[in-house]
C-alpha cells in the first residue's frame, strides 16, 4: 500500500454495530491504494482503526470481525444473556446496573491479541483515541503509551461496558464528546476524512419506546448534535454519512444488512477520494 502524495487524515467514528460500516470505508482505502497518514478514533471507531492502524488490511479486519459476528437469528434478548452464545456477545461478562451491563474485558482481550501492536508507538499509523472523563465532563486524549486501556475507555458505552478508571479519572464512551474526532488529526493533513455511521431510526408517530431503545437513542442524539455543530465550526475535506438504517447499537448480528447500506457510501468514498488525490 502506498502514501498518497497528499497527506490523507482519517476519523472513524462511534455508532456500536453500525460501526462495521467501518471496514467497507477502509476497503475503499484499500482498494485505491491509498494509505492515510493519521487516524482519529471514538467508541468501535477507535477499535476498528486500532486495527487498521497496527497493520491489519480491511479484509483482515473483516474476515475476523465475521467470525466473532455470526448472524443470529430469533429474539435477541433470548440469545444475549444464554451461557452458550458464540461470537462477539459470548465474548463480554454479563454485569449488573451502574457497573454496565456488560463488562467486556473478555471481548476487549480478544481484540487485543488481533493487533499487531500493544504500544501507540508500535502501530504502523499514528492513532488517536478519544474517551471522556465521566466526573469532570470533558474529553481526554490518547496518542501515547500502552493501547488496550484507551480502547476499553473509548468503547465504555454507559450502562452496556464498565467505566475505565486510570489515573485517578473514571473513563467512558468516546462518543459522549466527541463522536467523530476529525478535529484531531494532525494539522499538517492535507485531506481529512470524517466516518459518520450513527445512523438513523425510521419514524414511528407516536410510537413510544423501549427502555434500551429510550437510552441508547437518546445518546445518539446528543452526538448527532455534536458533530452537526462541530461540522458548522471546523468542517471536514469529506464528510461520509453511510444510510444505516434501523440497525441497534448492539445489533451485531445484522452484520450483512450494515454492510448492504454501506456500500453506497463506500463507493462515494472512493469517488471523493480520488478527486481530491488527483
Amino acid at each position: 500500500m502506498k502514501q498518497a502524495t497528499k497527506k490523507v487524515g482519517l476519523a472513524l467514528g462511534g455508532g456500536g454495530a453500525k460501526g462495521l460500516a467501518h471496514i467497507l470505508m477502509l476497503e475503499a482505502f484499500d482498494e485505491l491504494g491509498i494509505r492515510p497518514a493519521a487516524i482519529a478514533g471514538s467508541s468501535i471507531g477507535a477499535a476498528i482503526a486500532a486495527l487498521y492502524a497496527s497493520g491489519l488490511k480491511a479484509h483482515d479486519i473483516r474476515d475476523g470481525i465475521d467470525a466473532l459476528t455470526p448472524p443470529l437469528r430469533g429474539r435477541l434478548t433470548r440469545r444475549f444473556f444464554r451461557k452458550d452464545v458464540t461470537g462477539i456477545i459470548g465474548r463480554m461478562d454479563p454485569g449488573t446496573g451502574p457497573r454496565g451491563l456488560l463488562r467486556g474485558e473478555k471481548f476487549l482481550a480478544y481484540l487485543y491479541k488481533s493487533l499487531h501492536a500493544k504500544n501507540f508507538e508500535d502501530l504502523e499509523i499514528p492513532l488517536t483515541i478519544v474517551a471522556a472523563d465521566f466526573w469532570k465532563r470533558e474529553q481526554v486524549v490518547f496518542d501515547s503509551g500502552e493501547l488496550l486501556t484507551p480502547l476499553k475507555a473509548s468503547m465504555a458505552l454507559p450502562w452496556i461496558f464498565r467505566p475505565v478508571v486510570h489515573e485517578q479519572r473514571v473513563l467512558i464512551d468516546g462518543g459522549t464528546v466527541n463522536p467523530v474526532p476529525y478535529d484531531l488529526l494532525p494539522a499538517n493533513c492535507d485531506v481529512t476524512v470524517a466516518i459518520d455511521v450513527l445512523g438513523t431510526r425510521a419514524r414511528r408517530a407516536g410510537t413510544r419506546p423501549t427502555l434500551l431503545d429510550g437510552i441508547f437513542n437518546t445518546f445518539q442524539i446528543m452526538e448527532k448534535s455534536i458533530v452537526e455543530e462541530k461540522l458548522k465550526r471546523k468542517p471536514c475535506d469529506i464528510y461520509i454519512r453511510p444510510e444505516i438504517v434501523d440497525v441497534r447499537v448492539l445489533e451485531f448480528f445484522r452484520r450483512d444488512q450494515i454492510y448492504r447500506q454501506a456500500t453506497p457510501a463506500k463507493e462515494e468514498l472512493k469517488r471523493r477520494l480520488a478527486k481530491a488525490l488527483a
